[in-house]
């Protein structure tokens, strides 16, 4: 029978509440331990959701709401020649064929101020061309054989009477005078009338009655003592054209013009030289039974959209061949309308246009993502006119009911598709389809290019090279430290070799771009050669090692043999970069990189082998230590038990040693393929940032990461290219997690397979 005394009493009570307290701990660890890995998951969820929110615009239906039916302003006026706007989407103008101009409230179809045009008595207007809608100039062919060139224009104004209310005032105003320019000498209706206006020089192009084409140039010029303008004239006849036309089209830089005849045809003339047009080329733009029944020209003045009888809609431009001849080419065609195309209306400043049919039915299409935003039926009967807003954001339909039909239109970016992001897109002035990253245009007649398969090609490039220089020398490294190293020397080489890991990659990249990039471009066959000999070295210094006598072997170490593998690797390099020089003075001209330029291999002094030389040293540290962690934890009694067995120690590690630490080296291989998918300064010092597509060592490229860093400070908030650089994190995010988690599962099996050794 035991007794229970103070002391006994004392140290039970000192147990429980040691043991109270241990349990409390553990409680509180388990709590912030589950606390914190929810939080991680729960940042990288709001990470993930708040670049999709961003992102999310990109993919969102057109919308049109805010629908108003009103009459048309000074219907009285007569039919409806054309229709515009002015930026705000406040104030519409309609050109009649009785003389006028109506500008009008767009939100209400009010009228708010009439303009009679100069015309003289008698004379009616026979024919009307639209130039390009960003510079409001339009012209009136007159029954005289004179033309009229007509530009509307928006004044802005604060109103001090009304609270600094803003006010636009429009008028308009006559770039070659009031008095309408002679184009047919014989004083004959013009049938057929188009104009390019900018920069004091205009245009005109006109079909007479009798079937000839007239193009004339009027340069404005300001005396700069009087200020007098005077306009100079230089025009000519077409001589090899007769026949009816369609439809004329003289683009805004006034160097091409188009004749759409016959119904199927477009001939192209060269009319840099008013004075001598040079016939192109003609080309058949509608197959066989069909009929052109509408064409228009894009803002930018490169593109031609033709629609047909039957509802098609096709786009052309001109593309130059190798002989640098530039040919009417057939581009793509855009899902049909319904009923025959009557009206075509492009956009002001992008590649969009607005299509009406014989059936009232409304179509926004846009030319480079080759879409159909939305589609609907509108009016009764064929739509007479059309036209969209300066900024895309209303339209406007007037339909045989003698209705006026308008809109806004919430279309931000009609560009995006999946095409546009993925495929090949033939862009304006391009040769063929091609991948290409622009996000900024010099000039409005060019568009932005937003493929992201060039930037996601450029990320796997980068870590691919990265990892082929990194992945053998790190585990290789790992592998003879943890199980061949002596601990003295892994005492200090180890340290050494994670020290790299803090070293600033901008250094890295600092010295890769302004060092490393001229020494491997001065020195490319001997750069190219040292992967040869500096294994070849090894290999030499590796069989001289066993051929020595074993007393002299004695005096090196166990474990410090790979020290004198170090004057080894230097010679096996400078063997490569003494013999480079005679090598390409004999086989490449002394000059590689040129030869490799001449003979179609394009050769970049910041290149692939650049980056993956520097990355790869940056990378090698990262799984040179979760490797060698690995293996030097793999149990000391599996090593021991099968060298006790008779396996030796190269047999041990191949088939002990590397299976248990598989899973830990699968690991370093993962996290080192996400440190170079991730990295940016290296990529963006190191190569020429050029968005390609090729898998070329000697070019290079554009990463997805460096791609983000260069442009996010220079995108404009809420833009296409704003959104697309979350697009673009959005593809690494999901880039990197689906790697990580292929290889956690791949890990985990490892580990269950390899458990019972």
């Amino acid at each position: 029978m035991s007794v229970c005394t103070p002391e006994l009493a004392a140290n039970g009570q000192t147990i429980a509440g040691a043991m109270r307290a241990r349990l409390f701990k553990d409680w509180l660890f388990r709590r912030v331990m589950t606390l914190g890995g929810i939080s991680v998951i729960v940042a990288i969820s709001a990470i993930f959701f708040y670049l999709a929110y961003v992102a999310w615009p990109l993919i969102k239906p057109v919308r049109l709401d805010q629908w108003q039916v009103t009459v048309l302003p000074a219907a009285q006026s007569g039919r409806t020649l054309h229709y515009s706007a002015e930026e705000q989407r406040e104030i519409g103008a309609r050109y009649t064929d009785g003389g006028s101009v109506a500008f009008f409230d767009l939100r209400t179809g009010a009228l708010l101020k009439e303009v009679r045009l100069p015309l003289p008595q008698g004379v009616r207007i026979t024919s009307f061309g639209a130039g390009d809608p960003s510079h409001y100039t339009n012209v009136l062919g007159l029954s005289n054989g004179r033309a009229l060139v007509v530009r509307e224009h928006y004044k802005v104004e604060f109103d001090a009477a009304r609270n600094n209310q803003r006010v636009i005032r429009p008028s308009l105003e006559y770039p070659l005078g009031e008095e309408a320019v002679v184009l047919d000498e014989g004083g004959g209706p013009l049938a057929q009338v188009a104009v390019a206006s900018a920069d004091g020089t205009t245009t005109l192009a006109a079909q007479t009655h009798d079937g000839r084409i007239v193009v004339a140039g009027f340069t404005a010029r300001q005396n700069m003592v009087t200020g007098e303008t005077t306009i100079e004239r230089e025009g000519s006849t077409l001589p090899d054209f007769t026949g009816r036309v369609d439809r004329l089209i003289v683009e805004i830089k006034q160097r091409e013009l188009y004749i759409g005849h016959g119904g199927r045809f477009i001939r192209h003339y060269d009319i840099t030289n008013k004075a001598a047009p040079r016939f192109v080329q003609e080309k058949q733009v509608v197959a066989d039974g069909e009929t052109m029944t509408a064409l228009a020209i894009l803002s930018g003045g490169f593109s031609l959209i033709v629609g047909t009888d039957r509802g098609g809609l096709a786009q052309w431009f001109l593309v130059r061949d190798a002989e640098n001849n530039y040919h009417l080419t057939h581009i793509r065609d855009f899902r049909p309308m319904p009923a025959a195309v009557v009206s075509i209306a492009p956009e002001y400043f992008r590649k969009g246009f607005l299509v009406g049919d014989r059936q009232g039915n409304v179509g926004l299409y846009y030319a480079t993502s080759q879409r159909l935003l939305w589609q609907d039926t509108v009016t009764r009967g064929a739509v007479q006119a059309g036209a969209m807003t300066p900024r895309g954001n209303g339209l406007l339909v007037e339909g045989s009911d003698g209705r006026l039909h308008t809109a806004h239109v919430e279309n931000e970016h009609p560009e995006v598709s999946f095409s546009a992001l993925w495929q090949r897109v033939w862009y304006e002035s391009y040769e063929k389809p091609d991948y290409v990253w622009q996000s900024a245009a010099a000039t409005n007649d060019f568009e932005p290019k937003f493929s992201l398969a060039p930037l996601t090609l450029g990320t796997l490039k980068a870590a691919f090279y990265a990892m082929l220089m990194a992945t053998p020398l790190a585990i290789f490294a790992a592998i003879y430290s943890a199980y061949f190293m002596s601990p003295a020397t892994r005492r200090l080489a180890k340290p050494t070799i994670e020290i790299m890991e803090a070293l600033p990659t901008v250094i890295l990249g600092f010295l890769a771009g302004l060092w490393l990039a001229p020494l491997v471009e001065n020195n490319l066959v001997g750069t190219l050669g040292s992967f040869v000999t500096v294994p070849i070295a090894v290999l030499v210094a590796g069989f001289v090692w066993h051929r020595l006598p074993t007393g002299w072997k004695v005096w090196v170490p166990e474990g410090w043999q790979a020290v004198l593998l170090l004057p080894v690797v230097a010679l096996g390099i400078w063997v490569a970069f003494t013999a480079g020089h005679p090598l390409e003075a004999r086989f490449f001209g002394g000059d590689m990189p040129h030869w490799l330029n001449l003979h179609g291999i394009t050769f970049e002094q910041r290149n692939s082998l650049v980056v993956g030389l520097a990355m790869g040293f940056a990378v090698t540290p990262t799984i040179f230590s979760i490797a060698e962690d690995a293996i030097f934890s793999v149990p000391r009694h599996l090593t021991a038990g099968s060298l006790a067995l008779g396996a030796t120690r190269w047999q041990t590690l191949k088939n002990v040693v590397l299976f248990t630490a598989s899973p830990g080296i699968f690991s370093a291989v993962m996290i080192g393929m996400g440190r170079a998918v991730g990295e940016t300064m290296i990529v963006l010092m190191a190569t020429g940032n050029t968005a390609v597509m090729d898998w070329s060592i000697f070019t290079g490229f554009r990463t997805l990461a460096a791609n983000i860093g260069v442009e996010m400070p220079e995108a404009a908030v809420g833009t296409t290219h704003f959104r697309l650089l979350f697009v673009s994190a959005l593809v690494l995010f999901g880039f990197t997690f689906v790697v990580n988690t292929g290889a956690e599962i791949i890990r985990q099996r490892l580990r269950k397979r390899y458990a019972s050794l």
